[in-house]
């Protein structure tokens, strides 16, 4: 199976509910920083991301997802997922 790709546009949005949540500066953030070890994230910041992708998209991500969710590439992958299934 593969992917769905990941445009632009999806990843700019991505990165700002992350970088807004986490208080981190998008500058401060790659596809492959990961938010636990390099942003200092925890389990409660997750759910909020979670919660708020969700929202922000209106799509529904199973909460186990989120070791999936791990980088901003990770997330992309679980937003794009859960929309294409939506559509």
């Amino acid at each position: 199976m593969t992917s769905p790709s990941i445009d632009t546009d999806l990843e700019s949005k991505v990165k700002d509910i992350v970088t807004d949540i986490l208080e981190i500066e998008p500058e401060d953030m790659t596809l492959t920083s990961r938010f636990k070890e390099d942003h200092d994230a925890d389990s409660l910041l997750a759910i909020e991301i979670l919660a708020s992708l969700e929202k922000t998209f209106k799509i529904t991500i199973a909460q186990e997802q989120l070791v999936n969710m791990v980088n901003l590439q990770g997330v992309c992958e679980v937003v794009a997922e859960a929309a294409a299934r939506r559509q």
